[in-house]
């Protein structure tokens, strides 16, 4: 069978040789698309039987093209890039790799909140993070391994998730908190690391932002689409003291620095698994996943219907 990798941004080299040397345990065939375009991706699925991705976008044009295709993981947490819709109406099983870009994610947030709490380094005084309160908005993977972080600045921390029992946050030394405006108004730092969905998109705005304590920070290492950026806007300009950080581009990027300066930082691209460690693990996960799938039928990580 044919697993194509198709990464806009390349795997390293070392994790395209581990996903080979999986493929071929297997007796299947690797096939790669580096830095292809859209329509290069469009071209080549025509004849595979399995397909990896990182951010590229698969959509029902890449899906309808696909007539043999039977799997396509993402290999990462977040799965927005693919069209679920379509792959199900397809009879595509479309996974992802959770966990494997996670303490990757979380050491960035920390690479970001050190920059903004001294200050971007200018010369100025800053403030430490020992004492401070970090609130951390769902509880997953990423979010797990914040608050591993967190403890060992001497952090107070909560969380918020739903879908995470109290006695699981208690054990790892997390206080639950079961309301969003107490998650924000109790916490001078929020990470975000929950997913992009209809009930999500824009959720995080100026009535949130503006509960946070004197000198809060707000960090997004989750998806730009949660945030509504006018409103964020809003919040950045009626709160001087309040700062957003983010490891990827918001669309009104040029609006947001105009109204909040050094107050706001974002990286030029998703930055948030760009280690070789995640690079590595994530990809080597995507082709076990896919060939686990194919030969055995496990289902493990399926993210659709």
């Amino acid at each position: 069978m044919k697993i194509l990798v198709a990464t806009e941004k390349p795997f390293a080299k070392t994790a395209v040789d581990g996903i080979a040397k999986v493929i071929s345990e297997y007796g299947d065939e690797l096939q790669l698309l580096e830095k292809g375009t859209h329509s290069d991706l469009v071209a080549k699925v025509a004849d595979v039987d399995a397909l990896i991705v990182r951010s590229d976008i698969v959509d029902a044009e890449v899906l309808n093209a696909a007539k043999n295709l039977k799997i396509v993981v993402r290999a990462g947490a977040g799965y927005d890039n693919i069209d679920l819709n379509a792959a199900t109406q397809n009879g595509v099983c479309v996974m992802n790799t959770p966990g494997q870009n996670s303490n990757a994610v979380a050491e960035l947030v920390f690479g970001m909140l050190i920059l903004m709490a001294r200050n971007r380094y200018d010369g100025t005084s800053g403030f430490e993070l020992k004492d401070k309160t970090l609130g951390i908005h769902a509880y997953g993977q990423v979010g797990r391994n914040v608050a591993r972080i967190a403890k060992g600045f001497g952090m107070k921390v909560s969380a918020l998730d739903p879908f995470v029992s109290d006695d699981v946050l208690i054990a790892d030394g997390v206080m639950p908190i079961h309301n969003v405006d107490e998650l924000y108004a109790n916490n001078q730092f929020v990470s975000l690391h929950i997913p992009a969905t209809a009930e999500t998109k824009k959720s995080v705005n100026a009535a949130l932002i503006e509960k946070m304590p004197v000198n809060g920070t707000l960090i997004n290492t989750a998806r730009k689409e949660i945030i509504d950026e006018e409103s964020l806007i809003k919040a950045l300009n009626s709160r001087k003291d309040i700062r957003y950080v983010a490891d990827v581009k918001p669309d009104m990027a040029e609006a947001i620095t105009e109204v909040a300066g050094d107050r706001v930082f974002y990286t030029p691209k998703k930055m948030g698994a760009q280690t070789a460690e995640a690079n590595i693990n994530a990809g080597i996960a995507a082709a076990r996943q896919v060939e686990e799938f194919l030969h055995n039928g496990v289902e493990k990580f399926r993210v659709n219907k």
